[in-house]
């Protein structure tokens, strides 16, 4: 739309680089046939694209094994295999209040169904989770720790390395959601001592909708949850189980892995840390503004250390959903109201019925900010009059 102030990247980037598109269309128009079924050169070429994303997301990520990295429909899609490729009867799960349903509704369908307990760790007054309280959860039944990285309601960045110790040392493995982060924070699975790692391509990797993946490290026996197709070894009964087609079947989702590939050649280009930090710059100035209106409480936005750049709002005497209306119809701006799919941060943060969050991505301006800043001082007024 003409004049849109996007402040919803949390949900998804908008818009892609121009270089990102372009290298979408032209990939597919030259090599739009699946990849790794025949022998022909156009079939080889394919293959040739999808390889290298693998080796440039596990570089990204600091992996070893390209083939560990595994394609999938976006970070939800993952976690589930994850989850459910992970967990047998009589595990016991710790997660956090910090976590999005993509994390909590197969945790919960698995302790529904009596295959699984599950403790969740709570956050601190400031949105970070206290790895302590991670080590004092273990039990010795605990298999797995699954954890998100970047809150996609508050923004709060959670201290992996500290967690991942943790885990080492208990010999649990740690799983982390890095839906929010990937693309915009240092990611290690090494340093970090990260087991499993769920990513989606369409947020800050600056990729289509429809991919995402998964890196596993060695060693970790994840089991298939789903069987098909590879275009490997057709005859035998079973789905196969080396990587990548353990976690993989039936035809990739080529065009999006040729996004991801071109995002990834955009985030080098531009400089991670360059895009963070400008990120912040906006998302800094835009809390300070609106907690000076009277009535606008933020939630766990005080400071820009260990931040991602999203801000989660309200504003007394009026309900998120209609604010988030208003910032649409009257500013033609787009956020986010609700609960954002992540019920137990709402929970404890007492914001039963959600809040308005504004999410800064790499092609907002300080206009953009200063725009959406007016908006709210004058939604604010309005109850006074």
């Amino acid at each position: 739309m003409e004049g849109l102030i996007y402040l919803d990247n949390a949900a998804t980037t908008f818009p892609k680089p121009q270089s990102v598109l372009d290298f979408m269309y032209e990939f597919y128009q030259a090599h739009g046939v699946n990849p790794g079924r025949s022998g022909y050169d156009m079939c080889m070429a394919t293959e040739e694209v999808i390889h290298a994303t693998r080796t440039m997301l596990t570089n990204f990520f600091n992996g070893t094994d390209p083939n560990r990295l595994t394609f999938s429909y976006n970070a939800s899609d993952s976690l589930n295999m994850i989850i459910q490729g992970m967990l047998e009867k009589g595990d016991h799960v710790i997660t956090t209040n910090i976590e999005h349903n993509s994390v909590l509704r197969p945790l919960y369908h698995l302790k529904h169904d009596k295959v699984i307990e599950v403790t969740y760790i709570p956050f601190d007054e400031r949105g970070f989770v206290d790895p302590g309280d991670v080590k004092r959860a273990i039990k010795k039944n605990t298999k797995m720790v699954v954890i998100n990285h970047g809150s996609n309601v508050i923004g709060t960045i959670q201290p992996l390395e500290d967690i991942g110790r943790i885990c080492r040392e208990a010999g649990v493995y740690f799983a982390v959601d890095t839906s929010q982060s990937a693309g915009i924070l240092h990611i290690d699975v090494k340093e970090m001592n990260i087991d499993l790692l769920a990513f989606t391509g369409h947020k800050s990797l600056l990729g289509p909708t429809g991919i995402g993946g998964s890196y596993v490290k060695e060693d970790v026996p994840i089991r298939s949850t789903r069987f098909g197709g590879t275009g490997v070894r057709s005859a035998y009964p079973f789905h196969l189980e080396e990587f990548p087609y353990r976690l993989e079947c039936g035809t990739l989702n080529i065009i999006g892995v040729a996004g991801l590939n071109a995002g990834l050649k955009w985030i080098e280009k531009e400089g991670m840390e360059n895009i963070h930090s400008r990120e912040m710059r906006l998302w800094d100035r835009l809390r300070k503004e609106l907690q000076k209106i009277d009535g606008v409480t933020t939630y766990c936005a005080d400071s820009t250390e260990h931040h991602i750049a999203v801000l989660s709002f309200n504003i007394e005497g009026w309900d998120a959903g209609n604010i988030g209306t208003m910032m649409d119809v009257d500013y033609n701006i787009a956020c986010r109201t609700g609960l954002q799919c992540a019920p137990l941060v709402h929970e404890q943060l007492g914001t039963g019925k959600g809040t308005v969050r504004l999410s800064v991505g790499p092609f907002n301006t300080e206009k953009h900010i200063d725009r959406a800043i007016e908006a709210v001082k004058d939604i604010a007024s309005r109850k006074k009059r």
